[in-house]
């Protein structure tokens, strides 16, 4: 049975020419997007996954826009809103020492230098120059994370085991 992993969801269409909005979910836009791979859709709808081929990519305001091969207007793409683009497993490579996926990173429980359990992380948000992971804490209000040396010293996968040292202020 194949594995899927999610890399993001089609919003909408975009002008005339067969151009979609996705909001990405995938940890690499740049490899996932790249013209020429391709991404599988996914629809309620559909019983089997659509093969599409990058015909092109770009970003525009918050989203990356997609065309695919064979789909050259908007009325062959209107079918795809909502639909969720996955790749398979075997697309997802290899990663440098210190470099995890998003599903690696999401289930690990985090805690402080001082083995205080402060949650588990449930997302990761993509916002700017670092990604932060959101952490729902056994007790209280989520905790957002910042992904920087200073705060994450310790990372085990195959534990799902996160250490951090909080900045002040940080878990209040």
């Amino acid at each position: 049975m194949e594995n899927w992993f999610n890399v993001g969801k089609i919003v909408n269409t975009h002008g005339l020419l067969g151009e979609v909005r996705v909001i990405s979910s995938t940890d690499f836009p740049e490899k996932r997007y790249k013209v020429g791979n391709t991404l599988y859709l996914f629809r309620e709808t559909e019983k089997k996954p659509l093969p599409l081929t990058i015909r092109s990519h770009r970003t525009h305001k918050n989203f990356n826009l997609l065309t695919f091969e064979n789909y050259y207007n908007v009325g062959q793409v209107e079918v795809f809103k909502n639909g969720i683009l996955k790749i398979k497993e075997s697309q997802l490579g290899k990663l440098d020492e210190g470099e995890f996926f998003f599903h690696e990173i999401i289930g690990c429980k985090v805690f402080t230098d001082e083995e205080e359990e402060i949650g588990e992380i449930v997302e990761v948000l993509t916002p700017g120059a670092n990604d932060v992971w959101v952490i729902k804490r056994t007790a209280g209000k989520d905790v957002l994370i910042p992904y920087i040396d200073q705060i994450v010293k310790e990372v085990d996968i195959s534990a799902k085991r996160v250490i951090i040292t909080p900045m002040e202020g940080l878990l209040d």
